[in-house]
Formats: structure tokens, sequence, C-alpha cells
């Protein structure tokens, strides 16, 4: 974590490009593909929610900067509790009724009370924090597959999407992923960033925080459609991520040998 603090331009950058690039990406490729403005939505809110649960792991597989990996993810939390609801607003303003006030309130329920009670956790009970905290990565993908599945369960009803729209959603989601990661380590090469940043970079841009984007969606005229952009993100940019992180740890191994 020192050498993370000694180089925190690479923090920067992974922060600029997490809320630059995915939520410009979500909102040309709903335009591309020309989703309905539920679908559209649902999109947008995946686009502008950083910090996937799985992200750590994957760079831990990539045999990439975990420690970097962990600190962008604790700044994209915390900052999204005021980049998230303010950029959804200014894309989606234009298209549908924003509630400000709502996705600021779920925002904060979503993540800073989760982090408030971690630090006391850590704080007060200290081995407790530390014998639970081995088990918190599965646990948290497990919880984001949990909260995806019942959002878009509860709201299954009613559903009803053509072939089309299906396909055009699809390729729209995976598009916003495969290009968040492409666009990710681009960025960091830009500044010149070494090998195993980019590839962090890479990887906390390209995964979203998916159950955020489909708690959201809750607070929008027609929630059964706005949270299936979340709900498929989380398997897409899993099976991305998890793919790409084979690849480069596979590098890896063959340049040490």
């Amino acid at each position: 974590f020192k050498s993370v603090f000694k180089n925190f331009n690479y923090v920067i950058i992974g922060f600029l490009a997490q809320y630059t690039i995915m939520p410009l990406l979500s909102i040309y490729l709903s335009k591309l593909f020309k989703l309905s403005n539920e679908l559209t939505v649902g999109l947008v809110l995946v686009g502008c929610s950083p910090g996937g649960t799985a992200s750590n792991i994957v760079t831990l597989i990539a045999q990439a900067d975990v420690a970097l990996s962990i600190i962008m993810t604790t700044f994209s939390t915390i900052g999204a509790i005021v980049m998230t609801p303010f950029l959804t607003a200014s894309l989606l303003n234009n298209i549908v009724p924003i509630k400000l006030n709502d996705l600021i309130l779920s925002v904060l329920n979503v993540v800073l009370i989760p982090v408030i009670l971690g630090l006391f956790i850590n704080t007060k009970f200290p081995k407790i924090s530390m014998n639970i905290g081995r088990y918190m990565p599965v646990l948290s993908v497990l919880l984001v597959s949990l909260i995806c599945g019942s959002v878009s369960a509860s709201n299954s009803i009613g559903i009803t999407l053509s072939l089309g729209s299906i396909i055009s959603l699809l390729g729209a989601i995976i598009s916003l992923h495969l290009f968040g990661f492409l666009f990710g380590y681009l960025f960091a090469k830009l500044f010149q960033a070494n090998e195993s940043s980019c590839r962090t970079i890479s990887i906390e841009t390209g995964m979203q925080n998916s159950a955020l984007a489909s708690v959201l969606a809750q607070h929008f005229p027609n929630p059964q459609l706005s949270s299936l952009p979340g709900a498929l993100s989380a398997t897409c940019h899993s099976i991305i991520g998890s793919m790409l992180a084979t690849y480069w740890r596979h590098q890896s191994n063959k340049s040490k040998n």
C-alpha cells in the first residue's frame, strides 16, 4: 500500500477513467443500439456506478496491483455518494424525470452505511474483522448476485421485450464492459502508467457496481425494465473480467519463464 500512495497519481487516473469513460460510453451505446428510455436508464446507471465488488478478485487472478485495486475501489465507492447521483441526473435529465434526492438517499444507504459499519467493526473488533475479512470477497460477489437477482425477480412480472430489444440490450451491455476494459487500459497507458497499474485500472474501469445500479433503478418510472441492465451487467463483466484476467495471468507466467 505504501507504493500506491507514493504513486497516488495512478489512483487519480483510475478515478477519472471510472467517472468519465463508463458514463459517456453508456449514454453513447444506448443511442447506438437504440435502446428504449427504460433500458437507457438502466445502462446509464450501470455506467455511473463504479467499484465492482469482484474487481479485487479479478485483479488478483490477473497478477496485477491488488493494493491499487483495493484503494481505487475504496475511493470510487466513496466518490459514488456524490458522483453517481449527479452524473446520472446530468445524463438522463432530458430522457426521464429525475428524483435526485431519492437517488442520493439510496446511494447513502447502499454505499455509506456499509462503509461506516465496516470501519466500526474494524476499529472496535479487529480480531473479528480479521477473521471474517478472508471470506468477504466471495460473500460480496454472492451478495451482489442475490441483490441483482432479487430485484430482477421482484420486477419480472410484466416484462415484455422483443427478440430485437433483447439482442440490442445484450450488445450494449457487452460493448460497455468490453470498451470499458479497453479504454481503461489505454487511458492509463496514455499517462505512462506501468503495465501492472494499467491492468488494474482497466479492471476497475470495466467492472461496475451492478447491485447499486439495480437498486437505483427502483426510483425511475419503469423499474421492471430499468433494473434489467444491472442484473445482466453483473454476469457480463464477471465473465469478461475473468477471461481477461486469465489471459493476463498466462502472459505474466509466460514472461517469467
